[in-house]
């Protein structure tokens, strides 16, 4: 039995971004959550506690099954597209086929299960979860569990504002009913998950539009509970009993029997999903690491839910919804740039953002001819009107500047 330590070491493991194959952002994104949300703290020890008094208790009841007799815990799932060039805009086939890796491995189906060394082969388990693209939306209409939808954003940061609509990205559907994905073009990394016991807003994980392979298991693994299999620190402790401890990551595809932290003589799982291993070399999930899982989805766990969702039901709305986006490979959307009206303008102005509503909580300038900053507004809203009345007749500019160094002057009379 391999001991687990509360306090501040589970807050740490439990709020740092759960990032696959490269860099992990553990201690910024940590300290950013925390700053973000001052309740936080609170909520992932609540989680961790009830998976630790449910880890080992009788297994989820088969018959509350979410798929229609099923004897599966079924997850419906929305995956969110948000594209900037056609490239990023992955096709319905290559969704699929993440559902059916997905679906492979948590089921110790995939053909690299044969790779399982005999040591560990008695520690692997069909973790008995599923996932199946949403039939359903959340006003119960016909939906392909697909969502695509054009954003100006070129790429995004570990920093969840893919998920916002108000960021150019998209809303998720409700966490108590769907896993939401989230497919953009994402800097520094394949994949993060969002932190157990987090908000509802930001629940689900987010993908590089690059890696769909099996970066989604690791990171479902991590939405589902499950930590690093290093436990994010030197020798550190995943809280499951079967895996054993192991020094740090293992990136590339390592083969034999690499000891550390006095795990001998069979050594690291590296192969283990929740290392970072190439997908190649990975291939199994431990009983342990089920039953962890498997414990959210317990009466009163952050998972259970789910049972309770329509995603998976017959849609009472059969026409499909218009689509977020018409945009397509071939006729991508046109960028409607923000704009300034009417001009002139007597007492007011309207800044209208077009479709980059990444001007949604920056600040901008109206100057005058001779280049002093007269006024000052926050952009709240997508038509921002401004109060110019004030201002004496004559020639003035708006000016604005955001961090990713996109800039707008626009011209305009007051009368």
């Amino acid at each position: 039995m391999r001991n687990f330590f509360m306090g501040i070491l589970v807050l740490t493991v439990l709020t740092s971004p759960v990032i696959a194959q490269q860099s992990c952002y553990s201690f910024e994104y940590q300290q950013q959550a925390l700053r973000n949300n001052p309740g936080l703290t609170v909520a992932v020890q609540q989680v961790e506690q009830f998976i630790l008094t449910q880890q080992g208790s009788a297994p989820v009841l088969q018959t509350a099954s979410i798929g229609k007799g099923n004897p599966l815990i079924t997850i419906p799932v929305v995956v969110h597209v948000i594209y900037n060039k056609a490239a990023e805009n992955v096709s319905d086939q290559a969704i699929a086929n993440m559902i059916k890796t997905l679906n492979l491995c948590f089921r110790k189906m995939h053909p690299d299960t044969i790779k399982t060394p005999a040591r560990f082969n008695g520690l692997s388990a069909d973790c008995e979860i599923e996932f199946k693209l949403a039939t359903s939306d959340p006003q119960r209409r016909a939906t392909t569990g697909i969502i695509r939808k054009y954003t100006p954003a070129s790429n995004w940061d570990t920093d969840d504002k893919v998920k916002f609509a108000a960021q150019s990205g998209d809303n998720a559907w409700d966490a108590k009913s769907y896993l939401n994905i989230w497919i953009c073009n994402l800097r520094y990394a394949d994949g993060y998950s969002s932190i157990p016991g987090d908000e509802a807003a930001k629940d689900g994980i987010v993908l590089s539009y690059g890696a769909l392979g099996k970066t989604v298991v690791h990171e479902v693994g991590h939405w589902l509970g499950l930590k690093h299999i290093w436990g994010d620190e030197f020798c550190g402790d995943d809280g499951i009993d079967d895996t054993p401890p192991q020094s740090t990551a293992t990136p590339g595809c390592a083969s034999g029997i690499r000891i550390s932290c006095s795990n001998g003589p069979d050594g690291d799982m590296y192969m283990n999903y929740m290392d970072v291993t190439k997908d190649a070399c990975v291939n199994l999930f431990t009983k342990g690491q089920k039953k962890r899982m498997q414990a959210l989805f317990k009466n009163g766990g952050l998972r259970y839910s789910l049972f309770a969702s329509t995603g998976l039901k017959e849609p009472l709305y059969q026409e499909t919804p218009l689509p977020q986006d018409t945009a397509t490979a071939t006729r991508p959307t046109i960028l409607k740039q923000p704009t300034l009206f009417p001009n002139p303008a007597s007492n007011e102005v309207t800044f209208d953002l077009g479709n980059d509503l990444q001007w949604v909580g920056k600040a901008v300038y109206i100057s005058n001819a001779q280049g002093l900053t007269v006024m000052q507004h926050q952009v709240s809203a997508k038509l921002q009107r401004i109060d110019v009345s004030r201002l004496k007749a004559g020639m003035y500019f708006l000016n604005a500047k955001r961090e990713d160094g996109v800039t707008i002057k626009q011209k305009f009379i007051k009368l």
